[in-house]
């Protein structure tokens, strides 16, 4: 090795050595880090909930004392001004109506268990119990804060105490006031008050003197809030599809995270309220200012551990440490049902940018104001005079039949007219060869023009029922009305009505039992199929016999889809087909088709020119184009 080899090697170690003590941390900086570390520690230590215990059961005064000595030492050096409340023994406290039991604990303020009292959850063997959203094993809720000395808390882990005990006002409002203290004057309340007849939760948090023990500038606090949602109902796979967390922007619409798969999202933008719901149930955070840096996680639950999902929400929160103005939220545990939710929107609860009721699924467009406007106010309209909701959708599946029945009577007339009118179209065909489309589909629109026939005049009246189809078809999964509402066979009618289960699992859907409403909703229209087959005759006409074997897979598909699906819903198709079927068959007893066919000979020798409707019009249109073009490729 040379001379110059050994010089830089030398060099090299005068610079690791010198880097390494003008990076060395000072005796100051070494102390705050220790206690930093002890400080989490601790923290940690309280959170999984250790205890000193004696090995043996053998302890001596001396090292009782010791011990204590200890743990004091350490619980002032980690959490500072707040290890007054570091150490503790954790009490429950009841905040109770007509409608809710509210439990809080000590240990982090923190609410740990919500029961509505009005609700039960029923067993495998139809059994009631009490309907709980959560326990205290299964939920959290904390405020994550830094104090002036750089240790990092959580007030999960902190031991609050009662201001004064559970206090009722002349209203019947309940108040408990819980202190977070220090060793010094400052502390921190979390207030909660409950009124008499409501769902909706006051909390609020007010400082005292909190800015001498927090950094200079603090203006929010981290808040944390998690739960696992409880399977509550008979059927999961349908609960599962409508459980998910939603949230409202504080300017802006609702939205929700995936129902389907793990879903998580950071957003930007200030946010009004966050919701943890389930089919039925919601548990929602609602801030009187905003909340802001929001992320949220939602996680799926294995079959049978008994919950549907975890969900987590992190945000961040105003807050004044000095106590000037208060952090105030609501929370609201309840029911998921359309006329609760609006009342909140409205009157004395007057609250603009809330729209909690869009935590309905409804439907989207037409088909989620056809709900709102019409079948939800017939339903509670019905609802006032009798409590058998079987009944209820029986008058409601009646009274939209009677709405209709102008559009089913203009509907059948025209398939009626079409099918007076097809000899005449059997003799254009035998006329005009297959080969000649064109001019045999002109020669068919012609004699319908003729006589003043439309073909879509059929095909408009049963366009214009489907937002109402597709209405109840939201309607029904979402009414929590109809939930545990039994009607003949069927225990719920906000679930599947099983009357026989199957050893073994169906594919494409259908499960593991049979519900009956479902049988007799797919039995109806197999039936209401084969007589509109015979009114329209449509296996004659081009692709006819295509078109009525995909007829009558239709109600096959529907009894895959149905099977598992609110039972209430199907009783209601079951219903207004048997109505559809009827009215079929009174139309029919008052057409005399001799009568009619006459009526339209006579429309076609009248020299009174008949009105083209504007699809005819079009279709006119388009044929003379197409035979332009054919002659152009000529």
């Amino acid at each position: 090795m040379d001379k110059n080899t050994i010089l830089g090697f030398l060099l090299i170690a005068l610079i690791v050595i010198g880097f390494s003590v003008l990076n060395k941390p000072s005796e100051k900086e070494l102390a705050e880090k220790k206690r930093y570390n002890d400080s989490i520690a601790l923290v940690e230590q309280n959170k999984a909930g250790i205890t000193a215990t004696a090995a043996n059961g053998a302890v001596s005064k001396d090292s009782l004392v010791a011990n204590d000595s200890t743990k004091k030492v350490n619980s002032q050096d980690a959490f500072g001004e707040f290890s007054a409340s570091a150490q503790g023994v954790e009490k429950f406290y009841t905040l109770e109506s007509e409608l809710v039991k509210i439990t809080l604990s000590s240990k982090g303020g923190r609410i740990c268990s919500v029961q509505l009292k009005k609700y039960s959850k029923r067993d495998s063997l139809n059994n009631a119990h009490p309907l709980i959203l959560f326990d205290e094993k299964e939920s959290n809720m904390g405020f994550t804060f830094v104090t002036s000395n750089n240790r990092v808390l959580n007030s999960s882990n902190l031991y609050f105490e009662p201001v004064s005990g559970v206090t009722k006002d002349a209203k019947g409002n309940q108040t408990l006031i819980l202190r977070l203290k220090t060793t010094g004057q400052a502390y921190l309340d979390f207030a909660y008050t409950l009124p008499a007849d409501n769902y909706m939760l006051g909390f609020g948090l007010k400082a005292n003197g909190m800015n001498t023990v927090m950094p200079a500038g603090t203006n929010s606090l981290d808040m944390q809030w998690a739960s696992k949602i409880r399977q509550q109902e008979k059927g999961r796979k349908f609960e599962d599809r409508y459980s998910s967390i939603q949230y409202k922007f504080v300017s802006d619409d609702v939205e929700k995270l995936s129902e389907s798969k793990n879903d998580e999202k950071k957003l930007t933008n200030k946010v009004k309220w966050i919701a943890f719901k389930d089919q039925f149930f919601s548990s929602i955070l609602i801030a009187n200012d905003a909340l802001s840096s929001t992320s949220m996680k939602s996680t799926l639950e294995t079959e049978n551990s008994g919950y549907l999902k975890s969900y987590n929400a992190e945000m961040s929160v105003p807050f004044d440490p000095s106590g000037k103005v208060p952090t105030t939220f609501r929370w609201y545990f309840g029911p998921n049902q359309y006329k609760i939710l609006s009342a909140y929107d409205k009157g004395v609860k007057a609250d603009s940018e809330l729209s909690l009721n869009k935590l309905i699924p409804l439907g989207w467009g037409i088909f989620g104001w056809v709900n709102r406007f019409a079948i939800i106010p017939m339903f509670n309209l019905f609802s006032r005079f009798m409590t058998n909701f079987g009944l209820i959708i029986l008058l409601m599946t009646v009274a939209i039949k009677l709405v209709l029945f102008p559009l089913t009577y203009k509907s059948y007339m025209s398939s009626a007219k079409m099918r007076v009118l097809k000899p005449e179209i059997d003799e254009i065909n035998a006329r005009i060869p297959a080969e000649k489309a064109a001019e045999r589909q002109k020669a068919t629109m012609d004699l319908y023009s003729k006589v003043g026939v439309s073909p879509m005049s059929g095909c408009l009246p049963t366009l214009f029922q489907m937002p109402i189809l597709f209405a109840m078809f939201s309607f029904f999964p979402a009414s929590i009305e109809l939930r545990q509402q039994s009607f003949l066979w069927a225990t719920d009618l906000s679930a599947y009505d099983s009357i026989m289960q199957l050893p073994f699992t169906v594919p494409f859907g259908f499960g593991s039992h049979v519900s009956l409403f479902c049988l007799l909703m797919t039995a109806t229209n197999i039936v209401f199929t084969k007589l509109n087959m015979t009114n329209t005759a449509t296996a004659d006409q081009p692709g006819g016999a295509m078109m009525k074997w995909m007829m009558y897979l239709m109600p096959l598909m529907f009894l895959f889809m149905f099977n598992n699906y609110a039972s209430g819903l199907s009783y209601y198709y079951f219903i207004s087909t048997l109505i559809s079927i009827g009215q079929t068959y009174v139309i029919r007893s008052t057409v005399d088709e001799k009568k009619l066919l006459a009526e339209l000979h006579a429309k076609r020798n009248s020299k009174k020119p008949v009105k083209k409707s504007g699809f005819m019009a079009r279709l006119e249109k388009m044929q003379q184009e197409q035979q332009k073009a054919l002659k152009n490729r000529k």
